[in-house]
């Protein structure tokens, strides 16, 4: 009579914890996506509303404290008063500030997205309610008070928060939250900048750590609620309109790589100074409290030089862009801005990094085109869009920005020249990029390369030992412990088979242990003793990751493989297989051969 096989033999016991094993395919997304598509467009609506809440805040501050009205219309402070006040009113807003983070919640420090790093790899993707709340009014009073910052970075940790605390309403997994916090991200983005596409690309590139469709899809339905939300809250049109009509020559491209170099150097040059700067205020002999508002002293003297280098500085960029701004107002704001913008995010105060990069690379780009050829507007683009993708390390998301908040489509190989050119320049010269650099010196290690697990490509059959050794089920237990201390060497676990080659359970040393002493068992067989044993199995066209998860869910070092039709035993993995697969695969990155023009050695 055929005994049944080993899966249906003991099938009470559920060694993965519900881990199932999957059929072979591209993905191993399930229909649980829905249900995040879902959320996220819930989430999509709430990230708008807080990009318009943070938006309206900043100019509310703007209005009241530099002219004394009570307004959210947008204003320029290039016509603020040049008097003390000009000074004051950056310092104030610094130690209101400093006072909110050392009183509320210190994750408002910083421009928001190394949070918004740390929440997802460390923090099980779980934001506070307090920092919801917090991050966008510090911001707001940072950047109305004249701080050079952007309100990308905190929007980014506003629509992240949102995403965290709406998910943890719910019975959801850290994978999942992550999702939804991304997707509060990229919908904020795209509601101040009207960017979806690079919103999401700024997902993948920056903050989900992975390219799966479980993440991607939610956080693209987020994107794209928010834009729907937009023309209601910020109106129709793109935010920075141009049409250069480009047509380069061959060696045209060659100028762009160009500049996304000098771009790529004048991006390590800020990150290498802003981390110099941070270093000089921790070693002030003062609570980081107060740091803001020193922080806000120079942002005040540099307004009294360059007026318009306070604030968000929009304006500026479209001066660049439309070629309405001469060459010392240039050099003026590129010197000023990047001055206080450096000491001031420094000095640990609110704010985003995103619109000071966009003006420090454009106003470098509209100076080189004085010199290359065609409009310094055109470069001033090149410029931004390289600074953007060299500084964060995203290239995609810094060349399709560019493309959508000008909507000039003539320009999207030269951009993208340019970004990957000032991104390979980054990566080779500084081991971290602006965000990932306070993150690590916090003491957390950040890799940004992402890659296809080796265990999810590989087959249990491919790298299983098929010459098992094996105890025969008819050994009596008596034999077996005289097996175990009368051999030199023996397995930590052997297989235990019946005589047709079926899988009748496995011993282990420790088993041996505890028979030992014992006369009653001495004369049962193996078979006898195993039979009713819970064994955990896999199967030739198992994952080498579901493996994995079946021997640390077992709590095993070594699982049997057997025939999924016939249970006999076919082979047996362990530990060291696993490690052996993965030093196989890094031999893919460093062991370097020609194949062509050359002859096999045993041929010479």
């Amino acid at each position: 009579m055929n005994k049944p096989s080993i899966e249906r033999r003991y099938p009470q016991h559920d060694f993965t914890g519900g881990l199932a094993r999957r059929e072979a395919g591209d993905f191993t997304t399930d229909k649980r996506v829905l249900l995040l598509m879902g959320m996220a467009a819930i989430v999509g609506t709430g990230g708008a509303l807080a990009a318009w809440i943070l938006v309206s805040l900043i100019s509310l501050v703007t209005n009241v404290v530099w002219f004394g009205n009570v307004s959210i219309e947008p204003s320029s402070l290039a016509n603020a008063p040049r008097s003390v006040w000009m000074v004051a009113i950056p310092a104030i807003g610094g130690l209101v500030i400093g006072l909110m983070a050392r009183f509320g919640s210190e994750k408002i420090r910083g421009h928001g997205i190394p949070e918004a790093i740390e929440a997802i790899l460390i923090g099980g993707s779980r934001m506070s309610p307090k920092v919801a709340l917090l991050k966008p009014l510090s911001s707001a009073i940072s950047i109305g008070t004249g701080g050079p910052f952007g309100a990308e970075g905190p929007i980014i940790m506003t629509g992240g928060a949102i995403g965290s605390l709406f998910a943890q309403f719910f019975h959801m997994s850290s994978a999942e939250r992550k999702t939804l916090l991304v997707a509060g991200a990229a919908a904020g983005m795209t509601a101040i900048f009207g960017t979806p596409i690079a919103a999401v690309m700024l997902a993948v590139e920056l903050l989900l750590f992975e390219w799966k469709p479980r993440s991607f899809i939610p956080v693209a339905v987020a994107a794209a609620v928010s834009i729907c939300w937009r023309p209601f809250l910020f109106g129709d049109g793109l935010l920075f309109p141009t049409s250069f009509h480009v047509h380069l020559s061959w060696w045209g491209i060659l100028l762009c790589a160009l500049m996304g170099i000098v771009s790529g150097l004048q991006s390590g040059l800020l990150t290498t100074l802003l981390y110099k700067i941070e270093d000089a205020f921790e070693q002030l002999p003062i609570h980081w409290m107060w740091w803001p508002a020193l922080g806000g002293i120079v942002v005040g003297l540099g307004g009294l030089i360059e007026p318009r280098a306070l604030g968000v500085g929009y304006d500026i960029i479209s001066d660049l862009l439309g070629n309405h701004i001469v060459a010392k107002a240039v050099v003026a704001v590129l010197l000023v801005k990047a001055g206080i913008w450096l000491v001031a995010l420094s000095s640990g105060t609110s704010g985003g990094v995103l619109a000071p990069l966009l003006i420090l690379g454009g106003a470098l780009g509209w100076l080189v085109g004085l010199v290359f050829p065609g409009e310094p507007g055109f470069w001033a683009l090149l410029g931004m869009a390289a600074m953007m993708g060299g500084t964060m390390r995203a290239p995609l998301t810094g060349t399709f920005f560019a493309f959508e908040v000008t909507g000039d489509s003539s320009t999207l190989v030269p951009l993208l020249a340019a970004t990957v050119a000032a991104y390979a320049v980054t990566v080779l010269l500084l081991r971290r990029s602006i965000l990932t650099e306070k993150i690590a010196r916090r003491g957390q290690h950040i890799t940004r390369e992402y890659g296809v697990d080796p265990f999810e490509l590989t087959r249990a059959g491919e790298i299983m030992i098929e010459a098992v050794d094996t105890l025969a089920s008819s050994m009596t237990v008596a034999e077996t412990c005289a097996f175990f201390t009368g051999q030199s060497k023996t397995h930590r676990l052997y297989p235990v088979v019946e005589d047709d080659g079926r899988l009748s359970g496995v011993v282990s040393r420790g088993d041996v242990l505890r028979w030992q002493g014992d006369r009653e068992l001495a004369g049962q067989s193996l078979g006898e003793r195993v039979s009713d044993a819970s064994i955990p199995v896999g199967h030739p066209g198992d994952t080498v990751g579901y493996i994995a998860d079946l021997m640390l869910s077992a709590d095993t070092g070594r699982i049997p493989i057997v025939d999924p039709a016939s249970g006999k035993l076919v082979g047996l993995i362990a530990r060291k297989d696993l490690l052996r697969l993965r030093s196989s695969f890094r031999s893919t990155e460093t062991d370097r051969r020609p194949f062509l023009g050359t002859r096999p050695a045993e041929a010479r």
